[in-house]
């Protein structure tokens, strides 16, 4: 992902008369200093010439970093969607319909709640009206507030606008979401698939010259069932989650006093108020805004574009926390050098095929007498379906993880069991279930007793979730 750059995502069906136009606007557009600009089109099986005419305008302007692909035949505006998403490097990406009914002179109203790391989406709301606005037909426009009501209850949210074309939103979190409507209907999936997924949603009036039906309008009384079709959909499915990982670490963002839990039982190891501290896969942060405060620096990776994204939005005020890229399987973890006085590594080295490297690497990067706080899941005869669907290569005893961290240079402090209350559920779930996935509700259900099993966690006979193993860099 180029963080330099915003896509410009347009989905083309018959529209040679206006293509050349819009695709003029698009490049004169006022766009964020500093920020490039690349313009994929997906001409969605075209019958007339408008590709041709995408093709004389690319002839023309080849400073401009356009993309032009094809679908053999019509399967609809969300079909091109999906295809422009796919192809998208850019931070931050907006929808552009190909005729002239939208102004990309309201850019710069879209991304600025984006650039400011205030918002995940933002609509362009033809009813929030600052600018002109062409009028046109009533029942289309009842139509259009119905489903904006519908996809509101659906998504709980309070949109005035949701059937607007345009739609801007971090790159990286769209392509987490997985988006199935070919034509009109992926409107409101956009919409509900987002906001279940917990996106911040802003909307910005925009202008709005619509046409009529004479003049090419496309959207019909059949998408509007379809709308509602997807709508019922998409308000229940499970399936908003393209990586099953992705959706478990979501999941856990709903048990933030287990978080804290975690998060508590390693403070203690981290280090004093000035110290600097690496977390390595700190996803969302779930355990971050725990274990930040009152460090001197505290650099927060994760090998995942999205995460990333969501730990500079998160984090973007806290100015002792530095957000970077970083994949732990790599064996150069800070480029720049930097050494630090403590790693955390917390349910990452079991997605790590070479964990013997990853831990060399660890030990590279810390300071001498540095010292490395590790968990990893508990007893490998608890491997099951959950393990496999979220990436887990392995699953450790607390003998087999001190010996390797000796052999990777390091002296064991201290190495303790954590979390012994949830096994018997992790495994009935994966191995009796057969599950991939962890339910939101159980989850909610268990963070509430979080205070009773503190208590109790050390009394219970069976092995623990999970091992803790605290270790200090050799030499």
């Amino acid at each position: 992902m180029n963080f330099t750059l915003i896509s410009i995502l347009i989905p083309l069906f018959n529209e040679e008369e206006y293509v050349a136009e819009i695709l003029s606007r698009v490049v004169g557009a006022p766009f964020p200093a500093g920020y490039e600009v690349e313009i994929i089109i997906v001409d969605d099986g075209s019958v007339d010439s408008s590709a041709d005419a995408v093709r004389n305008f690319m002839a023309e302007h080849p400073e401009a970093r356009i993309e032009l692909f094809r679908h053999s035949r019509n399967r609809g505006k969300g079909a091109a969607i999906q295809t422009a998403l796919a192809k998208a490097t850019g931070c931050f990406s907006i929808i552009q319909d190909a005729d002239l009914e939208y102004d990309p002179r309201d850019y710069p109203r879209l991304l600025a709640p984006l650039l400011e790391g205030r918002a995940d989406v933002v609509y362009g709301s033809r009813f929030l009206v600052t600018g002109e606005r062409r009028v046109l037909y009533f029942w289309h426009s009842l139509a259009n507030h119905l489903l904006t009501l519908m996809g509101n209850i659906a998504a709980d949210l309070n949109l005035t606008d949701m059937e607007t074309c345009y739609k801007a939103f971090r790159t990286s979190f769209a392509k987490s979401v997985p988006l199935r409507s070919n034509r009109f209907g992926i409107e409101p999936e956009i919409t509900i698939k987002f906001a279940r997924r917990g996106a911040r949603f802003y909307e910005t009036p925009i202008s709005y010259h619509g046409r009529t039906y004479e003049q090419g309008k496309k959207v019909g009384l059949r998408d509007a069932f379809e709308a509602v079709w997807v709508i019922l959909q998409a308000r229940f499915t499970p399936d908003i989650y393209t990586d099953a990982g992705h959706a478990v670490l979501d999941a856990m963002s709903f048990t933030p006093q287990f978080n804290r839990w975690m998060a508590e039982t390693i403070l203690p190891f981290t280090g004093g108020d000035g110290a600097t501290v690496l977390e390595v896969g700190a996803g969302t942060g779930n355990l971050t805004r725990w274990l930040s405060p009152r460090r001197a620096h505290y650099i927060a990776t994760d090998i995942s574009e999205e995460y990333v994204g969501q730990l500079r939005s998160a984090f973007r005020h806290r100015r002792a926390v530095e957000v970077r890229q970083l994949d732990a399987a790599g064996s150069d973890w800070l480029a720049d050098g930097r050494r630090v006085d403590t790693v955390i590594c917390l349910n990452v080295l079991e997605h790590i095929e070479d964990d013997a490297a990853a831990l060399a690497a660890m030990r590279e990067v810390l300071l001498p007498d540095g010292r490395a706080i590790i968990l990893v899941p508990n007893d490998p005869s608890a491997y099951g379906t959950l393990d496999k669907a979220i990436g887990h290569f392995r699953r450790y005893s607390k003998p087999q993880m001190e010996e390797l961290l000796r052999r990777s240079g390091f002296d064991v402090e201290r190495s303790f069991e954590f979390n012994r209350v949830s096994m018997p559920a992790w495994r009935f779930t994966g191995q009796v279930m057969k599950s991939t996935r962890l339910s939101r509700f159980s989850l909610r259900v268990f963070n509430r007793f979080v205070w009773l099993w503190r208590r109790i966690d050390r009394f219970l006979p069976w092995p623990a979730a999970s091992i803790v193993v605290v270790a200090r860099r050799r030499g």
